[in-house]
């Protein structure tokens, strides 16, 4: 895979039976494999990632999310979601996990095929980037089996393609094709599924080419409630001013800016 060699850390010690897991120096590559269900998300899936969440908060890094096998995700796992009780949902058991990937404090980049459907809808909704395939199909048919999307859809999906789509989405069980969904921008880009990956990894190379710092700060202040700006940007602002990176980088870009003019002005 392009982007940089990979680099030993605490997940790639870890044994995980849902999930591909590969650890390199900038970014966590994780897979989600249970293809024999087309990677529908159970119980031990939501532990697994919970496991690659705490690693990630304690030491930061861009996570790129796939699936195996032509698909993403087709929803959570039916046959355990027949037997959940009311104290189940209470306990927001995929709500909880796609909020905390939705917090991770570097970026997220969800690489999208197939099926994207449900709970594995809610979580690409809850990734920064949505990137995919022609053979994305992505949706919440929820109140088709006598639920609600309750894991993020019922929110996160305004903000994302506004009140009227989310709305048939949501209500009318609308499942939205690949064009579709780069129409409404819940997805930005489509490559061919032999592409997707090295699509990926792209994205994260030029996320990487930022100052981490300043780009853990921004998705914070992205993610601000309104109120709390102007305020949060200043302050946000105030750190980074003393970080030495704004500094080098600064310097960097006078130097390279100086460097141009001494050679238009020798070829001149």
């Amino acid at each position: 895979m392009p982007g940089q060699d990979s680099a030993n850390g605490h997940l790639s010690t870890r044994e995980f039976s849902t999930l591909l897991v590969e650890e390199r120096a900038d970014r966590v590559v994780v897979l989600l494999n249970r293809p024999d269900v087309r990677n529908a998300i159970d119980q031990q899936m939501v532990d697994e990632l919970h496991a690659v969440c705490a690693e990630l908060e304690k030491n930061p890094k861009v996570l790129i999310i796939a699936g195996t096998e032509g698909v993403f995700a087709s929803g959570a796992d039916i046959a355990q979601l027949r037997e959940r009780r009311r104290d189940d949902a209470l306990q927001g058991i995929n709500s909880t996990i796609f909020v905390r990937i939705a917090k991770l404090p570097m970026p997220v980049i969800a690489a999208l095929d197939g099926y994207c459907l449900g709970g594995g809808a809610e979580l690409a909704y809850a990734a920064d980037f949505r990137i995919g395939t022609p053979a994305v199909r992505i949706g919440n048919p929820e109140t088709g089996l006598g639920i609600l999307a309750a894991a993020g859809a019922s929110w996160r999906l305004k903000e994302l393609v506004g009140e009227p789509v989310a709305k048939e989405i949501l209500l009318a069980g609308r499942v939205l094709k690949a064009e579709e969904a780069l129409a409404v921008n819940l997805v930005t880009e489509l490559y061919e599924a032999a592409e997707l990956m090295d699509a990926a990894h792209r994205l994260a190379d030029r996320i990487a080419r930022q100052d981490p710092l300043a780009v853990r700060i921004t998705k914070s202040v992205f993610h601000a409630p309104a109120e709390a700006h102007p305020l949060i940007d200043q302050l946000a602002q105030g750190i980074l001013f003393e970080s030495q990176a704004k500094f080098d980088r600064m310097q960097a870009f006078l130097d390279k800016k100086n460097d141009k003019k001494k050679t238009d002005g020798t070829k001149s």
